[in-house]
């Protein structure tokens, strides 16, 4: 398969790029500043840029985007913005735009978190963003047309992340890297379709 990876020089996926690789896929990474593509997903003619550069592609896998962690009585709109046009719209825009380079039978395979189900405190922004990636999945799958599919993958705490985000997530149990990427493996080489792929544990 022909698999464009969005984020492919982040914690997340840099692991799942190198897996894709070792399994015979042809594998072709974007990401902001990194990558053999540069795509800010935030911007609608950036997203157009890379899909027309790639041309058609079999799998799209997305694993960039954050959002605002912080008090919530200090939380303001504008705060929330930059989240919610990277990791939601940008998100929506890529199976969006994508759609129209994306091979009969292809997926696409987005990227949530936890926060969805089980929000820390400080993160009711990622917490909102996140249930909102996992509604648009499920709601975008039941009209995927020519055998296509959508997916959203939901991590946990994952153990690469622990220092960057653990302070976060207190008492979350660590997710090991090999089974968080084996959601991605069965969102791409599996058969599901608009399934919350959650690994919590």
């Amino acid at each position: 398969m022909k698999i464009l990876v969005i984020g492919g020089s982040g914690t997340i996926g840099r692991k799942v790029a190198t897996t894709f690789a070792s399994r015979g896929h042809e594998v072709i990474v974007a990401g902001r500043t990194s990558g053999a593509i540069t795509v800010d997903i935030a911007q609608h003619a950036s997203v157009e840029a890379m899909f027309a550069q790639v041309g058609a592609i079999d799998a799209c896998i997305c694993t960039a985007g954050t959002g605002y962690y912080g008090p919530f009585a200090a939380m303001t709109t504008e705060m929330m913005m930059p989240g919610i046009q990277g990791k939601l719209l940008g998100q929506v825009d890529l199976v969006l735009t994508g759609l129209r380079y994306l091979k009969r039978g292809g997926s696409f395979t987005l990227t949530s978190g936890i926060a969805a189900q089980h929000p820390a405190r400080n993160g009711t922004c990622v917490a909102m963003i996140n249930g909102a990636v996992n509604s648009f999945v499920l709601g975008a799958a039941q009209e995927m047309t020519d055998e296509r599919r959508v997916n959203v993958v939901s991590p946990g705490l994952v153990e690469d992340s622990r220092e960057r985000y653990g302070a976060f997530f207190p008492g979350y149990n660590l997710v090991p890297m090999e089974k968080l990427v084996n959601a991605y493996i069965l969102s791409v080489e599996g058969a599901v379709n608009g399934k919350v792929l959650k690994v919590y544990s």
